[in-house]
């Protein structure tokens, strides 16, 4: 093989891998929907009253190892308000439960069942 004729498989080589990584990436991205697009369309089917368990069934586990997690308060990521990776609470939608059982969802609400005690 002359110096010519490797640089030439040499690039050829290059390119297949580079196209191979794209194709790659595009597969990839298109067959996993983002967890903020499933926990929206999740949060359709939330029915108050449901059990923990059913909760976890269909959302799958909320944000994990976030200080304003709490034993009754679950926050599920839902809208990119900030483009610096971080996910915030207010990016977040948080499901509360009483005894077990879903009240409800959604910041209105959960202000609301603040307050009613006050």
């Amino acid at each position: 093989m002359t110096l010519d004729t490797r640089a030439i498989i040499g690039t050829s080589a290059a390119v297949t891998i580079r196209f191979a990584f794209v194709v790659a990436l595009v597969v990839m991205s298109s067959c996993s929907p983002s967890r903020r697009a499933l926990n929206v369309e999740h949060m359709k089917h939330l029915k108050k009253g449901m059990t923990k368990q059913e909760v976890l069934n269909l959302m799958g586990h909320p944000l994990e190892n976030e200080a304003y997690n709490s034993e009754n308060v679950w926050y599920y990521f839902t809208e990119s308000k900030w483009s610096d990776g971080m996910i915030t609470r207010d990016e977040c939608i948080p499901l509360f439960f009483e005894n077990g059982y879903l009240l409800g969802w959604g910041q209105d609400e959960y202000r609301k069942y603040r307050q009613r005690d006050w």
